[in-house]
């Protein structure tokens, strides 16, 4: 496997978190025919320290296929990523790590982090309040609240003197995401598509990853269509794929709190997908609440930003053939 700059190809010779040819981020190329064991995918990881993550439920609910991702033990897809991340820097002897999210990336890096006796420093918004927080502080995180608008945040994080342990920017935690691909493939036969909430783009380009995987191994004939979700107050992707205007609000007010992405450093990765492989389309907040309303009447209690897909799903017409992949549990919410 290679380390490569996702734009100019460079290949990375250490540690490093952004290319130093062009600023563009890393991507952990797969050179291998996919392995029927799961964990013999990722070479690179020694050990791992795992919480049980992954093989989350596929359910049908009144026609619609939904991929339960907010059983994971923190209660989002993002512990997939994190199992992975976290296990590549304790090989490493990494000890004290820091990372710029009051969400579920925080929560997740936090109890990973935790699990492996590592200091774990997470950056947030100064007015940033809720479930989320108090699951990253009880995992025993150092919760740091930062003046100023999200990139100070992520700035602070990353000067902090810890080991920058970015969702968005390394390569690894991308990569752990290839494994949400894995479970959807029965038999060799892939989702015809695949509703995804969408901000800063790690799942996008994390499931991407291991579909493209599959294909070139032979193991599926045809990529699914990717259909990334997006709210109409942070829809920067959607803009960009379909060529339309868009200027994001001074304050987001959207329900879906996890999806405030407006300018996400892997926009350019993410159009190139949506583009060749699938398609981009937002939702109003009417529609995010009556999805979110309808899936708790049947059981499926999650966050308002998972109710997108399903949105989604509704508003492009999916079909049968269709998986929604609900994201993080609407416990962290209510």
């Amino acid at each position: 496997m290679r380390v490569v700059c996702a734009r100019c190809g460079y290949e990375r010779k250490g540690d490093e978190l952004r290319c130093p040819k062009c600023g563009g981020p890393f991507t952990i190329e797969v050179d291998f025919p996919y392995r029927e064991r799961v964990r013999e995918n990722f070479p690179y990881i020694s050990r791992w320290i795992t919480l049980g993550e992954g093989n989350t439920p596929l359910v049908e609910v009144e026609g619609i296929k939904f991929k339960l991702e907010f059983l994971n033990p923190t209660g989002s897809f993002k512990d997939r990523g994190s199992v992975t991340l976290i296990s590549a820097l304790a090989a490493k002897g990494v000890k004290r790590i820091s990372e710029d999210s009051s969400g579920n990336a925080g929560a997740s890096i936090a109890a990973y982090g935790s699990l492996a006796g590592m200091e774990v420093e997470i950056y947030v918004p100064e007015a940033a309040r809720g479930g989320k927080l108090r699951q990253i502080e009880a995992y025993g995180a150092k919760v740091v609240r930062v003046p100023g608008t999200r990139d100070d945040v992520a700035k602070a994080a990353e000067s902090s003197g810890a080991y920058y342990a970015s969702h968005v920017w390394r390569p690894e935690f991308r990569d752990g995401i290839r494994t949400l691909a894995y479970e959807l493939v029965k038999e060799g036969k892939a989702p015809e598509e695949v509703y995804l909430p969408t901000s800063a783009g790690t799942l996008l380009l994390g499931v991407y990853s291991g579909f493209k995987h599959l294909l070139d191994s032979g193991v599926i004939d045809e990529m699914p269509k990717l259909i990334a979700v997006q709210t109409e107050q942070v829809r920067p992707l959607c803009a960009a794929v379909k060529g339309e205007s868009y200027e994001p609000p001074q304050k987001i007010t959207s329900i879906a709190d996890a999806l405030i992405s407006t300018r996400p450093p892997l926009l350019p990765e993410m159009a190139r997908v949506v583009k060749e492989h699938g398609d981009c389309v937002w939702v109003t907040e009417g529609e995010i609440e009556a999805a979110w309303r309808w899936l708790a009447r049947r059981g499926l209690l999650v966050e308002p930003s998972s109710a997108v897909a399903l949105a989604g799903y509704w508003k492009r017409g999916g079909g049968k053939e269709s998986v929604v992949v609900l994201t993080g549990s609407g416990l962290k919410t209510i």
